[in-house]
């Protein structure tokens, strides 16, 4: 019998999770869907989602880490949709964010994309929807 699947949501390690928090809600449009604080293990979760969708980002935030997370060779990156590719790259650009060219792939005439890199060095790739 076959099974149905769903993504839910997608973790990342951050170092500084207010910074983060403030990235995502700012540069993206996110908002908290919520939290949870385990003192006594020395960790935090928020959940953050776009409006309208059940997708979620779960920022792990660890009390006691000093040092910046490595992201590694195998990570890539998550990908939004966004109705005005250039309006949001401006914006990006203007609030000092870490934004790539905007690139189209060969052959295409219109879309295109950038990559948006938060403070922990996890990208986000804008496409023109």
């Amino acid at each position: 019998m076959s099974q149905h699947y769903k993504f839910v949501h997608a973790c990342v390690r951050v170092k500084d999770l207010e910074q983060s928090v403030n990235f995502y809600q700012n540069a993206l449009n996110m908002q908290i869907s919520r939290r949870r604080d385990y003192p006594e293990y020395q960790f935090s979760l928020v959940y953050l989602k776009l409006p309208g969708d059940d997708f979620e980002l779960e920022l792990t935030y660890n009390y006691d880490r000093k040092e910046p997370y490595t992201v590694g060779d195998g990570y890539s990156h998550f990908a939004v949709i966004v109705d005005d590719l250039e309006g949001s790259y401006q914006r990006h650009k203007e609030a000092g964010y870490n934004v790539g060219d905007i690139k189209k792939l060969s052959g295409e005439a219109s879309g295109g994309y950038y990559f948006l890199t938060d403070p922990d060095g996890y990208r986000t790739e804008i496409i023109q929807k």
